[in-house]
């Protein structure tokens, strides 16, 4: 199993460095059913002016463009950066099953933060919280945040 998660980090790896190009934070998403892409997101909140385009977001959107609004309870989404509360709320919203993520977002992280929007089990509508894996990819993900916040300070 270890070996699918790196195997699809490496391919949200590709999509951060691409959301990184267009100036922005280097986040890309998949959401995997049964083997298949059925959505995959790009960071593009700061070259769009929409702060909703986040790579989870935006990876949620093309899977329900693709016609899978009813089985995202039985996706995994893999994304390089733990999703925020925003991303969280969906993620929920849509019953994703399995999260798994490279770096932590410690102060607006819909696990790490005060905010536990991917842990609460208090919202009845949400069900059960998914599994979350994290850590997968660490290194390569945190170098593209530094290369990130490098640039920030140009």
């Amino acid at each position: 199993m270890k070996d699918d998660y790196q195997y699809y980090m490496k391919q949200c790896l590709t999509l951060a460095k691409t959301a990184l190009e267009n100036g922005n934070p280097p986040v890309g998403a998949l959401i995997i059913l049964n083997g298949k892409i059925i959505g995959e997101g790009i960071e593009s909140g700061k070259s769009t002016g929409d702060i909703t385009n986040h790579a989870e977001i935006m990876a949620i959107r093309d899977a329900l463009k693709n016609g899978y609004s009813e089985n995202l309870h039985n996706a995994s989404m893999y994304t390089t950066h733990e999703p925020c509360i925003m991303c969280s709320y969906m993620i929920r919203h849509h019953r994703i099953s399995e999260i798994v993520y490279g770096s932590a977002v410690p102060l607006v992280g819909g696990l790490s933060s005060q905010f536990k929007v991917l842990e609460t089990e208090d919202v009845p509508k949400w069900g059960k919280k998914p599994e979350i894996i994290s850590s997968i990819c660490l290194d390569e993900c945190n170098a593209l945040t530094a290369q990130f916040l490098k640039s920030l300070s140009k």
